[in-house]
């Protein structure tokens, strides 16, 4: 059996009279315990008084039985109801004990009715339920609080005794009997109730003060759990953001992480965060939470040079915050309608920026935006939390750079061990077999004095070819060293393109006169407009170029130089070949220094892996971009480098003719 209607809500609805009060747990146990000591106070009385007591569980009412023993012992009319937890049931002691079901109403609630002869009093109540979120077990047992009514007024306590006794009986029927002395006895309703002592009854006065001084603590001391809890609450923010963009030194994740959890932390409608340097006039939003219901701005772009918001924040170093956009004169006024339009756009109608900072470095912007038409309440406490976060956001992002920083150096480190390995590996390969070719030949012509004289020259030819060719192992490493030290003087001039192809495949063939070289198609006209470079160096890189495709073209191949315009500040020179070819994952690798492609001891033709990163330098140098182009191994290759095109507008007679002279004077003698 259970009984869902409130004994509270019975009583109201018999006295309209009546109106309840809020009382907190402690405040009810004093006036309970009032009312109590008043019958043990008075033990000479003419008859024993009705005690009825109602709790909630048997646990409380354990913790009161030794009162309501020593109340047995005046009373023979005292009934308990309790909702049995272990031993407590319905049974006739030195009391009646009522067990009533746990899902009946008065599972929730607190009575204790008290009529005696000289006084009455009543305490009819029903437990509040409110979020205990948070909270520890002693701070919400105190805190629980309580709708009622408290009153000495008889008919009111005799209206609420006839109500608990009904309940009583369906649960002990066979109390019908003694219920109904009771009811005679203490439940006639006279038209004057007999006059009392109030020196005897009249308690009120001091429980009341008591009360009012319970429910007033008790008041403060759940203002103060609150703060409490409203503090934990965002220490644990602070503190899982921190675990959280600790567990990362990818900057991306460290942002989105953190503005995930400071919007579901806050309860705000959009947080963004953006990085940004104090001189750019834009940034692209990534990294958005919003609240659901609230239009997303991910992707957008976001103006910062025309924000004059923007601006004050970096000037002043601190958070801005904004509690009415339709209001602020920064935003009404402004002369452009950047700001209107984002307030528009993304319904911002309260915005709290926060800078990203570390050692007054501008890193990026945090941004709040409060979209609901109240404007938002920005606590001190709240900017606080925001800052801490973003200071713990900026040491992130600067770890993460420092990181990233220091994969780079190792990078590079691993590189440079590579060139050194390379170095050696390659330098004592090209040295040594020269060397002991030279050797070789000066010993015999030294201690062969029959040798003939055709032996001897071709001894002689052999020890100049390979001195040769350590003169040009010894110049690429010099050459090299001064383009990336940046001791080389440039002269740029505006030259004759077609006339600077013409000198580079001159100086090919007459190094190469001994060797077959492939078939060379020259696609270069003299109609094209002059460059702007170094002579000198240009010549440098086309032979280069055209080196490294007959080297790796067989005399049956071609090997093709051709120009193409694509923009009006520049030339695009190709040489291109049907040789070897490169794979597609190693062309980036190709202007390394050293690179070789076989390796640095299994090549099937000569050279340092120099060529091809002297080029690099030399195209870096006036600002063009040089690359490379295979379809895979065997399928040829293509070289490609931009010149900047001359502003300087001569006589095509006139620019040749100059352009010759000077790389006749400036062109090296290898």
């Amino acid at each position: 059996m259970k009984i869902l209607t409130s004994v509270l809500t019975e009583l109201l609805e018999t006295r309209t009279d009546l109106h309840p009060q809020m009382y907190f747990k402690s405040s009810l146990i004093a006036l309970s315990h009032a009312m109590e000591d008043q019958i043990l106070a008075n033990t000479r009385v003419s008859y024993p008084p009705l005690i009825i007591a109602s709790f909630q569980r048997e646990r409380f009412y354990k913790q009161e039985a030794h009162r309501y023993r020593r109340l047995a012992q005046i009373s023979d009319q005292v009934y308990i109801l309790a909702a049995p937890e272990t031993s407590f049931s319905s049974n006739s002691d030195i009391y009646e004990k009522i067990a009533f079901a746990p899902e009946d109403s008065l599972a929730q609630e607190w009575h204790l009715v008290i009529i005696a002869e000289q006084y009455t009093s009543c305490l009819i109540c029903r437990e509040r339920k409110f979020s205990t979120q948070q909270l520890d077990a002693s701070i919400i047992d105190n805190s629980r609080r309580f709708e009622g009514i408290w009153t000495f007024d008889r008919r009111v306590t005799q209206t609420a005794a006839k109500i608990i006794f009904k309940r009583i009986l369906a649960y002990r029927p066979e109390l019908a009997a003694k219920i109904k002395q009771a009811k005679a006895r203490y439940l006639q309703i006279t038209p004057n109730p007999p006059q009392v002592n109030p020196e005897t009854t009249q308690i009120d006065p001091f429980v009341q003060r008591l009360v009012t001084y319970l429910q007033a603590s008790q008041y403060k001391l759940l203002k103060a759990n609150r703060f409490l809890a409203a503090k934990e609450k965002k220490e644990r923010l602070l503190n899982s953001i921190i675990e959280a963009i600790r567990r990362s030194l990818d900057p991306e994740e460290i942002l989105q992480v953190a503005v995930q959890k400071l919007g579901e932390g806050l309860g705000v409608c959009r947080c963004v965060v953006y990085r940004c340097k104090e001189n750019d006039t834009s940034t692209q939003i990534y990294h958005e939470f919003k609240s659901k219901g609230i239009s997303s701005i991910k992707g957008q772009i976001w103006p910062l040079s025309n924000n004059p918001l923007f601006q004050e924040v970096k000037t002043l170093r601190d958070i801005l915050t904004i509690e009415d956009t339709t209001t602020d004169p920064r935003i009404q006024n402004a002369q452009e309608n950047t700001l209107q339009n984002l307030v528009t756009n993304c319904s911002i109608f309260s915005w709290l920026m926060i800078p990203l900072i570390y050692q007054d470095r501008l890193l990026g912007m945090m941004e709040l935006h409060h979209c609901q038409e109240t404007p938002a309440n920005w606590k001190p406490e709240d900017l606080a939390l925001v800052n801490a976060i973003a200071t713990q956001i900026a040491v992130a992002l600067i770890q993460a750079e420092a990181y990233a920083n220091l994969e780079d150096l190792n990078q590079q480190l691993e590189a440079l061990d590579r060139t050194r390995s390379n170095l050696v590996a390659i330098t004592g390969h090209e040295l040594r077999t020269p060397l002991s070719t030279i050797q070789v030949c000066l010993e015999s012509l030294a201690t062969e004095p029959d040798m003939s004289p055709e032996l001897r020259q071709v001894m002689l030819n052999t020890a100049l070819q390979d001195a040769e060719r350590m003169r040009k192992l010894v110049q690429d490493f010099l050459t090299l060293s001064q383009l990336e030290s940046g001791r080389v003087e440039w002269n740029p001039e505006p030259l004759s393109l077609a006339e600077c192809v013409e000198l580079s495949l001159s100086h090919l063939r007459a190094r190469l006169h001994t060797q077959e070289l492939p078939q060379v198609t020259n696609l270069v006209t003299d109609d094209l407009p002059l460059v702007q470079v170094d002579g000198e160096w240009l010549v440098e890189v086309l032979a280069k170029l055209l080196d490294n495709a007959c080297k790796f073209t067989g005399r049956e191949g071609e090997v093709t130089i051709s120009v193409s315009r694509y923009n009006p500040q520049t030339l695009e020179v190709t040489v291109s070949d049907t040789g070897r070819g490169i794979e597609p994952n190693r062309l980036d690798k190709v202007f390394d220094r050293f690179y070789q492609e076989e390796g640095a001891l299994r090549r099937s033709v000569g050279g340092t892996g120099l060529g091809l990163a002297i080029c690099r330098q030399i195209v870096a140098t006036w600002g063009g971009k040089i690359w490379a182009e295979s379809s895979g191994k065997n399928q040829g290759s293509r070289f490609h480098f931009t010149i900047p095109i001359s502003d300087v507008n001569l006589d095509n007679n006139n620019s040749g003719k100059k352009g010759k002279s000077s790389k006749k004077q400036k062109t090296r003698q290898d």
